[in-house]
């Protein structure tokens, strides 16, 4: 994470004549809940990933990165449930698959040779159990996200220098193999699969968001959603989420606009820019410099009845922590209830 000063929006030089970025209205929304801090201090939270307990929503579980020191579990109460220490992870996500509820990180304790880490989320216990780690090929992992499929769990690890590697895992043995290698141009970190349209989106933190066909047979070539303009977007552009609705391709995809401590969003239907907003201070504090998001949609309980949003607050004293927040509000707070 690189801390950014607040900035506003400014006029493009062009040749004749000079195009201006509009100014874009940004909606406030306020955190329902928070967790607990992390372990270490500083630059520690990262990532969060949602597990949905349906035949109890209000039971289900968090699953947060201290990059420094591993991962918590937690509860919607926001208190922790279970601390594993996991070493250096970074970006973390999870699915739900025949061999149980799968958690992989994004391993980045040997900053030459990337790995994915590997664990069952027990969701009885809110307890995690080590697999093993499933090598990754050369450099610092960084970003990382799962698409699940009948019969398949793939894991998309984002290299620091923007690579990205597509790996077919093997769950129950902690064991994958690379099967497609894509590539932007500088560092990149956030991604997530919408699993209903096979589409990869991966954030080029100073550039912007980048969508690519997941198949492992298509075309490894990007195709740009959205720049960061200095008005939608702020670099650096961090985590991603995908806030599905319907089985097709409805919804929206979010994005962490860490520059100017916001959050941005695009219709999934067409990509077009949607609006943006910030988490200001309520029954909680609001949030800076966000790293990691995750949103999904459904019932989580009375206070989440739409959907829960989960953002990691970079500004939390004494130490980081991750802000909850009600999707139905910021559904409303933008005009798309």
């Amino acid at each position: 994470m690189r801390a950014a000063a607040l900035a506003l929006p400014f006029a493009l030089a062009a040749c004749a004549p000079p195009a201006t970025v509009p100014q874009i209205r940004t909606a406030t929304v306020t955190a329902v809940g928070e967790t607990d801090a992390v372990n270490s201090r500083d630059d520690a939270a990262d990532d969060p990933g949602i597990w949905r307990n349906a035949a109890d929503p209000a039971a289900s579980l968090i699953v947060g990165t201290d990059k420094q020191a591993g991962l918590h579990v937690y509860g919607l109460d926001g208190k922790i449930r279970h601390f594993l220490d996991a070493g250096r992870v970074n970006n973390v996500d999870l699915a739900e698959t025949p061999a149980g509820v799968i958690v992989a990180a994004s391993d980045r304790s040997d900053p030459a040779q990337a790995h994915i880490a590997l664990f069952r989320l027990d969701t009885k216990a809110a307890r995690l159990l080590p697999l093993g780690r499933v090598p990754a090929g050369a450099g610092e992992a960084y970003g990382l996200c799962l698409w699940a499929t009948p019969g398949a769990l793939t894991a998309f690890i984002v290299i620091k220098d923007g690579a990205i590697r597509q790996v077919e895992l093997d769950a129950a043995r902690a064991t994958g193999r690379i099967v497609r290698t894509m590539k932007l141009a500088s560092q990149s970190e956030g991604c997530v699969v919408d699993a209903r349209t096979a589409r990869l989106y991966v954030a080029e933190e100073d550039v912007g968001i980048w969508r690519f066909d997941a198949r492992p047979q298509a075309s490894a070539t990007p195709v740009r959603i959205a720049r960061t303009d200095r008005a939608r977007l702020f670099a650096d552009v961090e985590g991603l989420a995908v806030a599905a609705e319907g089985d097709s391709n409805g919804g929206y995809l979010v994005a962490s606009s860490q520059g100017d401590n916001s959050y941005a969003l695009w219709r999934l239907s067409d990509e077009a820019f949607v609006g943006r907003f910030r988490i200001v201070d309520g029954k909680v504090g609001g949030t800076q410099e966000t790293d990691g998001i995750e949103v999904k949609t459904g019932d989580y309980g009375p206070a989440f009845p739409e959907g829960l949003m989960v953002v990691q607050d970079g500004d939390n004293q004494p130490a980081q922590n991750f802000k909850l927040v009600s999707w139905a509000q910021v559904k409303a707070r933008l005009g798309h209830e």
